[in-house]
């Protein structure tokens, strides 16, 4: 089973934005491309004057150079309660596996999220399950638990939480994790990125939250300022592309999801943003 990266589709641009937006001119996989609102429709278009298909999902303009089948469910993004927060974008010198990868890792949390996400000595990551479902051509990790100072912008002290990761598309990522305000349900965070180059990336984070009480700018803020942080180690990660050999660089315990999406990434045979040799 393989994928072509071309056939994907990616995010390009907040669909709430487009309609008084002058539009804008982004790369996607090194092409470059506009995206602009007529009469409160998304065109995309390549800057010879190609039309690209265009779908409205997640909060999202997204597009695609190829000829793509179907987004990804997110049955979350319509059930009522939740509010559904479009953080904005980031654009990070990195390959945009890389930066997937990282939304990935649980065991950065204490030192690179020090007492918001994590904090010492709450260091260990438990054991927890990682599965490649076949059925779906998915990367899932559940049963995965952590402690952390402050799970949520609503979140009031420190607290155990639970998550589930899934990788259903090569350059997005949806991370479940128990909702402080209401036990019994998952929040949703995603990682949507848009490929500009293989080396350089723009990250869309989208919530769907069950939060009535944080202020909308407060959870943009609280997301943003957890991405920044990360932003600065994706940046200064050697090799920038992602490796997929597994004896390029030495695992752990703690990096079982990574495997995963790595060996998902070759059994796909996607090579756009990863390094497949020994430099």
């Amino acid at each position: 089973m393989t994928r072509d990266i071309v056939n994907e589709w990616f995010p390009v641009a907040i669909a709430a934005l487009l309609p008084t937006a002058p539009g804008r001119e982004t790369l996607l996989l090194g092409q470059a491309i506009r995206i602009t609102g007529v009469d409160g429709t998304p065109v995309v278009e390549t800057l010879d004057g190609r039309k690209l298909p265009v779908k409205i999902a997640y909060g999202h303009v997204w597009t695609s150079l190829g000829e793509p089948g179907e987004i990804f469910p997110l049955p979350e993004a319509t059930q009522p309660g939740r509010r559904l927060v479009d953080v904005g974008s980031v654009r990070v010198k990195c390959s945009p596996l890389r930066a997937v990868e990282n939304f990935l890792d649980i065991a950065h949390f204490p030192f690179v999220h020090t007492d918001i996400l994590g904090s010492e000595p709450h260091t260990e990551v438990y054991r927890y399950e990682v599965q490649i479902r076949d059925e779906i051509d998915e990367v899932w990790a559940t049963k995965v638990r952590f402690y952390q100072p402050q799970a949520a912008k609503s979140a009031e002290g420190g607290t155990e939480i639970e998550y589930m990761y899934r990788v259903p598309h090569p350059t997005c990522s949806v991370l479940y994790k128990t909702s402080p305000p209401r036990p019994g349900e998952w929040d949703v965070i995603t990682l949507f990125v848009q490929p500009l180059t293989e080396e350089l990336c723009e990250v869309w984070p989208w919530m769907a939250l069950f939060d009535d009480e944080t202020s909308m700018a407060e959870l943009i803020h609280f997301q943003q300022m957890i991405f920044m942080q990360d932003r600065s180690i994706l940046e200064n990660q050697l090799p920038r592309k992602l490796p997929l050999d597994p004896g390029m660089e030495t695992p752990t315990r703690a990096d079982m999801t990574s495997i995963a999406y790595r060996r998902w990434l070759k059994r796909n045979g996607i090579s756009y943003g990863a390094q497949l040799v020994a430099a």
